[in-house]
């Protein structure tokens, strides 16, 4: 498993991308805007990025502009991104994650072929779980 930042922009997510793109010399590995994916979304949404990551060598950074209907604040706009190589392993993190907490998007299949959820534990830190079919 490993974890990763995932950072979320109120609509200007291209241009800090860009930005932590300069910054720590990195490299954009993968790009996908809201009209790539299988779902609907409105026309002045359709070119925001839905996901973004940025390898910079030690480290890699994940970006989105977030969902069009979610607010995003600065400050109160990251993720911690744990991806894991076992399935029995992130349901047990997740079991004990949620004790206490608060499940944003219980674990479900996706159309990137994962399984993937969301929450924020009892300390308020929030989480986003991903699990890779094979």
């Amino acid at each position: 498993m490993n974890l990763v930042p995932y950072l979320f922009f109120p609509g200007h997510c291209e241009e800090a991308l860009e930005f932590y793109k300069k910054v720590f010399k990195g490299e954009i590995t993968y790009l996908q805007r809201f009209g790539d994916a299988s779902m609907p979304v409105d026309e002045d949404y359709r070119d925001k990025i839905m996901h973004a990551t940025l390898d910079c060598g030690d480290f890699t950074i994940q970006f989105s502009d977030g969902p069009p209907h979610k607010e995003i604040t600065n400050g109160d706009n990251i993720h911690l991104t744990v991806n894991f190589d076992d399935e029995t392993k992130m349901r047990l993190v997740w079991g004990k994650l949620s004790n206490d907490g608060q499940v944003h998007m219980d674990l479900q299949d996706t159309f990137w072929g994962a399984l993937y959820g969301q929450l924020e534990d009892k300390f308020g830190v929030r989480w986003m779980f991903n699990y890779e079919k094979k």
